[in-house]
């Protein structure tokens, strides 16, 4: 797949980037190099490869997934303009 000037303009406008009409052959360019990079990765040939999560082998830090209030109700209400039995207080506003 090559890419031509006038797509390279299209994908500009698309991606709402201002782009000059004397650098669209060196953003097509660009555009092409990206695809023969691309290209180049497809060749590769990956089956039976497990997929990584990292370089080193590790597992993920893992916690018990437990819900709490966060123990912590005096220190956000101090954060509030107006807090009245250990809640926010706000203006009415329906009637």
């Amino acid at each position: 797949m090559s890419i031509d000037e006038s797509t390279a303009a299209r994908v500009a406008k698309l991606a709402r980037i201002r782009v000059e009409e004397d650098a669209l052959p060196a953003l097509a360019a660009e555009f092409n190099t990206i695809l023969g990079f691309i290209e180049q990765l497809n060749e590769v040939d990956v089956a039976g490869v497990e997929p990584m999560t990292s370089v080193t082998p590790m597992r993920l830090k893992r916690r018990q997934d437990a819900v709490t209030d966060g123990n912590q109700q005096d220190k956000v209400l101090a954060n509030a303009p107006d807090a009245r039995e250990g809640f926010f207080a706000v203006p009415k506003v329906v009637e």
